[in-house]
């Protein structure tokens, strides 16, 4: 864990509103960075410098809510606070969270809207808030995020890394961690049994 606050925006992180903004990013199985394989990557933000995501279906086994709260001396109300998820945002800064979340909580200046019926905080104000039970009705924990140099993630669609799809919030919030990859494909209508690792992207 990083000696700063791992839940402040990481500098340019975000830039600005792109085309796939709040859209999924599904792995295709022949995807050659085992880090992504079978992921689901809720895109936060996408324009011509990059782009920014965080995958939403990936467990971390190293850490658990109270110890992170241990680790960044949050104080909560509750003695017996909620234990939630932590998952694995992405390979970039993995020392620094992220909390994608319903759009009930209205956070703090620091929260932005990322999608349909979906937001983006990175304070530990909200990490309070959930453990204290006053957080969003729906949420998903995150250390580390996924990132695209400019151009990178295109060519990575253009050679069928990926499948682009619209993203549905009961998938983004969906509780069966393991099942997210082939309930977003068959939300856009694929067969994962279908797909070979040479297939055409959509």
């Amino acid at each position: 864990m990083a000696s700063t606050d791992p839940f402040s925006p990481a500098p340019g992180a975000f830039g600005l509103s792109g085309s796939l903004q709040g859209r999924f990013l599904i792995a295709m199985p022949g995807m050659e960075d085992s880090r992504f394989a079978q992921s689901v990557v809720y895109m936060c933000s996408h324009s011509d410098e990059g782009a920014m995501g965080l995958i939403v279906n990936k467990l971390a086994s190293h850490i658990s809510f109270p110890d992170l709260l241990s680790q960044l001396h949050i104080q909560t109300q509750s003695l017996s606070p909620v234990d939630v998820p932590v998952h694995v945002g992405g390979p970039v800064d993995t020392g620094r969270g992220f909390v994608l979340h319903s759009r009930d909580y209205g956070g703090t200046a620091s929260t932005l809207p990322v999608g349909d019926g979906v937001a983006l905080t990175a304070t530990t104000d909200i990490l309070r808030a959930i453990a204290d039970g006053t957080g969003p009705d729906r949420y998903l924990l995150l250390l580390g995020y996924a990132g695209w140099s400019a151009g990178q993630l295109e060519a990575e669609i253009k050679s069928n890394g990926w499948l682009v799809s619209d993203a549905a919030p009961e998938l983004v919030f969906k509780a069966e961690t393991d099942d997210k990859w082939a309930a977003a494909l068959a939300h856009m209508g694929v067969d994962p049994l279908l797909l070979s690792a040479d297939a055409g992207h959509a």
